[in-house]
């Protein structure tokens, strides 16, 4: 018997949450779009990820309002993905899930740590920033660095380039197209 798709018989907000980003790959394409990855093809290199999956997953998040299509190129058409306010809503849960990960299911510890951009204190396990005393710091001032641990990655696509250095979060990476055309 084949495994379903969805959770009908589960009557919880996790059953319908899972429906919209538990496929295999989304919870990646909704971290990479956080990283600032928006193109299709950033996308697909990245993560390695089957084509067909791809904009199987792109769809999905897109009519869950998760993610939003937006034109950068007209002739011929493309659309990038950028967060909408319900996708950024993932980002406390995405990072406490990546924390861990980063203690409990990655050899060496997290590959990427994640501060605070305004006064550049790390994050505590919640998102927090215990510098500045508030509560979880919104992504779009949160900026991302490689762990001492896992500096120098081994991949050599344009996004893994990018992240080598710090990012902050929401920023766009310059696409592998963009930057074979500078």
């Amino acid at each position: 018997m084949a495994l379903g798709t969805d959770y009908e018989l589960q009557d919880c907000a996790l059953a319908r949450a899972l429906e919209v980003v538990g496929e295999r790959w989304s919870l990646l394409i909704v971290r990479d779009a956080f990283y600032g990855v928006q193109r299709f093809n950033d996308f697909l290199v990245h993560l390695g990820i089957p084509r067909a999956v791809l904009t199987a997953r792109l769809n999905a998040l897109v009519a869950a309002g998760v993610l939003r299509k937006e034109p950068y190129q007209q002739a011929p058409l493309r659309h990038g993905y950028l967060l909408t306010e319900t996708g950024l809503e993932l980002w406390g849960p995405l990072y406490q899930l990546s924390r861990w990960g980063g203690r409990h299911a990655t050899p060496g510890g997290p590959h990427h740590l994640f501060a605070h951009r305004v006064c550049g204190t790390d994050l505590d396990l919640i998102g927090a920033c215990p510098g500045c005393g508030g509560g979880p710091v919104p992504p779009a001032e949160v900026t991302m660095r490689p762990s001492p641990a896992h500096a120098g990655g081994h991949r050599e696509d344009a996004v893994s380039r990018a992240l080598v250095r710090p990012h902050p979060l929401l920023e766009p990476i310059a696409s592998a197209a963009a930057a074979s055309a500078a």
